[in-house]
């Protein structure tokens, strides 16, 4: 049976880099495309940026394929549709992974301390979802407040434990114990989920000595697990090792279908000029493979013994697959 994928194209660049990634989905798996209106253009064509319709659309798919978010000219841009899909699907993570690739010079200078020190480096970045945290924290004094979740803190811990597991092995935990309290409860419970993983390091770092050495040293880094608030702002300052956010892929998972989309903007001043990069849209895609459709793992557009064929492309096999991340 062919999977089911809600695709959203929505405005600027979107429709662009989406339809190249489904090329390249297309010579990986077969599957049913269905077409939902979100955005800008859904405002103009329903007045609404996520119509009832789309909602239906995401709740019934395997996978919510989204391209880009802007608004109609002269308009405010919907915040709704994003964190809209994310609720619709049930989701309250998000998984970002970033590095240069290896044939690729890192845009930053060298940092090496010993010839052994890596020359690049991917690492994934597990985040609370938009739907949670500072993101909708209750209006207090007209500004908002961190809500943190001991549920959905946990969850996302184990998400960033189990993708470590298909890696290094490795955790992070970012946050900012020594002055909110929200950070202080993050921390015990990712603390309580890690000694579920015996198997998997654990360390904790400050926001503001991790966004210190994710620059200087990203290597020493595998999966960092951190709240929405400091997950955004971290994810796109790694983007500076890639040299553009326009590259990094992202996916939100949760117990509903999973939503992938690359982490750039709409970029409406260059929409239809045909000089848009989809390689942010074709990574989603491989992340989708690996996640979605239980693809052979896919080492990460990084790997530094890139294979001729791409690895998520192969069919998968019995014993090797590992299981997805629920």
């Amino acid at each position: 049976m062919k999977p089911k994928i809600a695709v959203l194209p929505g405005d600027g660049i979107g429709p662009e880099v989406t339809r190249a990634a489904l090329r390249v989905l297309e010579a990986c798996l077969p599957f049913e495309a269905r077409e939902g209106l979100v955005g800008g253009v859904a405002i103009d064509a329903t007045g609404n940026p996520l119509p009832d319709e789309t909602v239906a659309l995401c709740r019934e798919s395997d996978v919510v394929f989204l391209g880009a978010v802007a608004a109609p000219s002269g308009r405010r841009a919907p915040r709704v549709p994003r964190r809209g899909c994310s609720a619709s699907a049930g989701r309250w993570t998000s998984t970002r992974t970033s590095g240069p690739p290896a044939t690729w010079a890192s845009p930053l200078p060298s940092r090496r301390a010993s010839p052994a020190t890596p020359t690049s480096s991917s690492c994934a970045s597990c985040r609370a979802a938009s739907t949670s945290g500072a993101a909708l924290g209750e209006a207090r004094g007209g500004g908002r407040h961190l809500a943190p979740d001991r549920r959905r803190g946990a969850a996302v811990a184990h998400v960033a434990f189990k993708l470590a597991r298909r890696r290094r092995k490795h955790v992070t935990s970012v946050d900012k114990a020594n002055v909110l309290a929200a950070s202080r409860l993050w921390r015990r419970v990712v603390t309580e989920v890690g000694a579920e993983y015996a198997d998997v390091a654990l360390d904790h770092r400050y926001v503001d000595a991790a966004s210190f050495e994710i620059l200087r040293a990203p290597h020493t880094f595998d999966v960092i697990v951190t709240d929405n608030l400091f997950g955004d702002i971290l994810s796109d300052e790694s983007a500076a090792l890639a040299g553009s956010i326009g590259v990094l892929p992202s996916a939100s998972l949760g117990p509903g279908p999973g939503l992938y989309e690359p982490i750039h903007g709409a970029a409406p001043d260059i929409a239809g000029k045909g000089i848009a990069n989809p390689t942010g849209a074709i990574l989603t895609v491989a992340l989708m493979l690996e996640h979605a459709f239980r693809r052979r793992r896919w080492r990460g557009p990084w790997s530094r013994r890139p294979s001729r064929r791409c690895a998520s492309c192969a069919p998968p096999t019995s014993a090797a697959t590992p299981p997805p991340i629920r």
